[in-house]
């Protein structure tokens, strides 16, 4: 199934974080906001993601190397998401996983974000 939707990046707060704003065409998918900053007691990013279903999670992120990783380590329900950016910087493509034992990974969904024009 091929789900369309739009997702603003924008600065917040004077550029100290970053805001992620989600929203799907397809009622199985909610809408969401993230709020991106650096965690100064690690070396990665947090992201503490909120959707229209009441659901509150943080997860650890980082971009290096052309490469954007988001993940979350929960008991029952972990999630991990690897993507790459497109060369001329207008498409991002990734993959979600998640583990209920967090040993086996299973693929969750595919993602390719595009620059709207």
């Amino acid at each position: 199934m091929v789900v369309r939707g739009r997702v603003v990046f924008e600065w917040i707060l004077g550029g100290a974080y970053l805001l992620q704003r989600s929203e799907m065409e397809h009622p199985a998918f909610p809408s969401s906001h993230s709020v991106i900053g650096l965690d100064e007691s690690s070396e990665h990013f947090a992201m503490y993601y909120f959707d229209s279903r009441g659901v509150t999670r943080r997860y650890e992120m980082d971009v290096s190397d052309g490469v954007w990783r988001i993940w979350r380590d929960a008991p029952a329900f972990s999630q991990r998401f690897t993507a790459t950016f497109g060369d001329d910087g207008n498409a991002i493509t990734g993959n979600w996983e998640l583990s209920t034992d967090g040993t086996r990974w299973e693929h969750d969904l595919a993602l390719t974000y595009t620059r709207a024009r």
